[in-house]
């Protein structure tokens, strides 16, 4: 009895186990295949958001490149303008010390001709006062006389 009795409880344990197997194998199965299902959305989901993380880093990197293509072009219009202004304010300051250098010029002829014409003016009042003074000195009052009658003869001459 006690081999029957033993193979009676093997049996009985394989059926079990066989029965447990059959039963919660479906249960376990269909456990592991919505844990299966949640992992593959979850997966699903990480590579949509990889994308969408790739996109937006794409993006910002074209708007970066963009970004320092237009500084560059700044920096190019900045310095072409700094050229001009600088080219620009060499020409007005040449153009200044030109026109100061005229005008300077312009004072030295205008004081030289001063100068010029106050020399010649006391060159003739100091030859005009030693004429008086030699006419006064060596003039006889017959020459007098005569240039004085010789002047009015010619007047009328001079005067037409």
């Amino acid at each position: 009895m006690s081999f029957t009795a033993d193979i009676a409880v093997a049996i009985a344990f394989v059926i079990f186990v066989a029965l447990v197997l059959w039963k919660g194998t479906a249960r376990i199965t269909a456990l592991l295949d919505r844990r299966s299902a949640e992992i593959a959305r979850q997966l699903e989901e990480a590579q949509k958001l990889r994308e969408d993380a790739q996109t937006v880093l794409a993006t910002y990197r074209r708007r970066q490149r963009d970004a320092e293509t237009e500084a560059g072009e700044i920096v190019a219009q900045a310095q072409a303008e700094a050229e001009r202004l600088r080219v620009q304010a060499e020409e007005a300051v040449t153009a200044m010390l030109e026109r100061r250098e005229r005008q300077a010029l312009d004072r030295i002829a205008q004081a030289e001709a001063r100068a010029l014409q106050d020399v010649r003016s006391m060159a003739v009042d100091l030859a005009v006062d030693a004429a008086g003074h030699l006419i006064r000195e060596t003039m006889t009052p017959e020459t007098r006389t005569r240039l004085i009658d010789d002047a009015i003869e010619e007047l009328p001459d001079r005067l037409q």
